[in-house]
Formats: C-alpha cells, structure tokens, sequence
C-alpha cells in the first residue's frame, strides 16, 4: 500500500519560514519524481516545486528564490524548504510521487498540510 505523509505545515507571519516533509512508504522512492503542488481555497491545484529520480529541480515562477525542493532517498523523504513566505503562499500543499514505467505512469497523493501565513 502506497502511503504519502505530510508534515510541517503551520501557521506563520509573512517573511518568516517553514520546512514541510513528506516520507513516502510502498514506492520505490528512488525511482519517483517528487513534487509539490498546493491548492488555494477557490483555486485550482497547482505545481510548487519538483525533483526528479535524477535530481533535476523545477520550481514555479511565484515560488523561484524562496523555497527550495530536495530528497533524501535514504530516508524516501521529499522536504519544501520555504522562506519569506508571502500571504498568497497560504494553501493546503500536497506531496506527489510520479513513477514512469513504460507506457503506463503512476501518480500518489498524500492527504496535504495546510500553511497559512499571516500579513
């Protein structure tokens, strides 16, 4: 069973930081794409950050300077490193792994964190 759990959300002032986890159970971690998406009240879902099995990093333009994707494969860990947060920054964020493997592409979801941050 594939489980995604998240952690490290909170409620923050604008411009300080947090730190989100994300510890993946019944993938292959290694072997996944990890992202972050976050979804707004009102809004569609939409992509932070990514990291590929490869290391590559992609970020959205909102969030380029400020926060900062990473993974530690010993530990099937992703983490949202996430400095002067903004107000517009406040969104339930979601962990994604992504695994390729042929034609067919598998996609898991954790249950989101939630991240306020207050002007």
């Amino acid at each position: 069973q594939v489980q995604l759990v998240e952690s490290g959300g909170g409620l923050v002032q604008a411009g300080e930081s947090l730190r989100l986890s994300c510890v993946a159970s019944g993938i292959i971690f290694s072997s996944n794409a990890m992202a972050w998406y976050r979804q707004a009240p009102g809004k569609q879902r939409e992509s932070v950050a990514g990291i590929t099995s490869g290391g590559s990093r992609n970020y959205a333009d909102s969030v380029k300077g400020r926060f900062t994707i990473s993974r530690d494969n010993a530990k099937n860990t992703v983490y949202l490193q996430m400095n002067s947060l903004k107000p517009e920054d406040t969104a339930v964020h979601y962990c994604n792994a992504r695994d390729v493997r042929g034609s067919f592409v598998y996609s898991y979801w954790g249950q989101g964190t939630q991240v306020t941050v207050s002007s």
